[in-house]
């Protein structure tokens, strides 16, 4: 299909474009940006008069729930949320139910996605069989079955010699191990930052040092075996201190901040709310300080939404019992955009897209996050000055918690492109 884009102001983070402008595509890719092209014909015109068009977003965490865990969530409900919210591309860990440790697994999943014709999944592969710390699986046929690195979604190696195989191994093929940063036992069974409002709450706590130590040996680890690693979910002043220490120092590290732990802290639990259970816990006043400044200096390279579906049985539950979790993946632009507001002019419109989009996609790899002729036409459209209400009935994802009910939010996706086609408009 022909598409003629008109009118709309267009923010592309990776070529600093800001501007109005007209976007043309045929077959699938943008043909011409400004001016049309000899002969062009529109099949269908979009006036994005008013409205912001930006590259489809680079979603670095979401849990699609399959196979495994249907009940929580399928892929057609989140690929749909992730739609609504204006996300083209998308990672998802690997703690399915099998686990991603076999060629076959990660097959079936590219191609069930690829059926439902939205979102690109790129899989990461398990790190060791069945993610439990003992045999490495076989990178190299999970990396040619599709593939972008290796984790261990939240389950820590414990055995030291075992990470450090990994990360040789990883190291002599290029491969990129992604770890979220969390010692296995300091802090086991924590369900909330150690702090005053835990103990206040009689929670039991994750200290802080929970992820510093975690990030200590990794960073020796990553010393000796020349690893490339890309931290995820970081949490703590303490922990970015040491990540914009080890960058300094050149290690092959990237890392990202989960969307909620830019905006909240372990005060937004209230009285017990279990949609504020999460992991890493929402941490302290300090700790959001530092993200937002880890952000703004460049040492967090991206915002995930850390999409995780949970069904209602699981969160109607005291706090401690309650599954962690929430979802994201149709807040993801709304938070970002409330980012740059909240900023009061520090953070613009287009740094604030960045982290969702160009710089994301550079870090896993991947031709995404770029309007620009040739292109792949992964678009978003969006009213920037639109506010919605997240409600239960709001929401697409199967998963209809999030600690965001009843926040009256900034931005509204209003067509989402992928491959030229629309896959969504409101």
């Amino acid at each position: 299909m022909n598409l003629h884009i008109s009118n709309g102001r267009v923010i592309d983070p990776a070529s600093g474009t800001d501007a109005v402008q007209d976007i043309f595509i045929v077959g699938g890719k943008i043909q011409a940006i400004g001016s049309a092209p000899d002969g062009f014909k529109a099949e269908q015109v979009i006036d994005a008069s008013g409205k912001v068009v930006v590259p489809g977003l680079v979603d670095l965490s979401a849990r699609l729930r399959e196979p495994g865990f249907e009940y929580k969530a399928t892929l057609e409900s989140e690929l749909q949320a992730a739609m609504r919210g204006g996300v083209t591309s998308l990672v998802c860990p690997p703690d399915t139910d099998p686990v991603l440790d076999e060629s076959g697994l990660v097959e079936m999943l590219k191609q069930r996605a690829k059926m439902q014709a939205k979102a690109y999944v790129y899989p990461l592969g398990a790190l060791t069989t069945g993610l439990k710390g003992e045999n490495l699986t076989e990178m190299a046929a999970l990396t040619e079955a599709g593939c972008v690195g290796f984790s261990q979604a939240e389950v820590a190696i414990v055995d030291t010699n075992v990470l450090q195989r990994a990360l040789s191994y990883a190291a002599t093929f290029g491969y990129t191990v992604w770890l979220r940063p969390q010692d296995a036992f300091i802090g086991k069974g924590g369900v909330a930052h150690s702090g005053p409002l835990a103990s206040r709450l009689g929670l039991s706590g994750v200290p802080v040092m929970a992820e510093t130590i975690a990030l200590h040996t990794l960073f020796e680890l990553m010393r000796a075996t020349g690893a490339k690693v890309h931290l995820c979910r970081v949490s703590s002043a303490a922990g970015l201190e040491l990540i914009r220490q080890a960058k300094r120092e050149g290690l092959a590290l990237t890392c990202d901040v989960g969307v909620h732990h830019v905006h909240l802290t372990d005060n937004d639990i209230g009285y017990f709310d279990s949609n504020a259970r999460l992991t890493p816990p929402l941490r302290s006043q300090r700790d959001r300080d530092a993200i937002l400044a880890g952000l703004a200096d460049g040492t967090i390279d991206a915002i995930c939404s850390d999409h995780t579906p949970v069904d209602d049985d699981e969160k109607a539950l005291p706090f401690a019992e309650a599954s962690p979790g929430a979802t994201g993946l149709e807040l993801l632009l709304s938070l970002a955009v409330k980012w740059s507001e909240d900023s009061r002019g520090a953070i613009s419109l287009s740094q604030a897209l960045a982290k969702i989009s160009a710089d994301p996609a550079k870090l896993i790899g991947i031709k995404a996050g770029k309007i620009e002729v040739g292109a792949s036409a992964d678009i978003c459209i969006f009213d920037a000055n639109e506010r919605w209400s997240v409600t239960r009935d709001s929401l697409v994802s199967q998963g209809k918690h999030t600690p965001f009910l009843g926040y009256e939010l900034p931005g509204v996706v209003k067509t989402t492109i992928v491959q030229g086609r629309i896959a969504y408009s409101s």
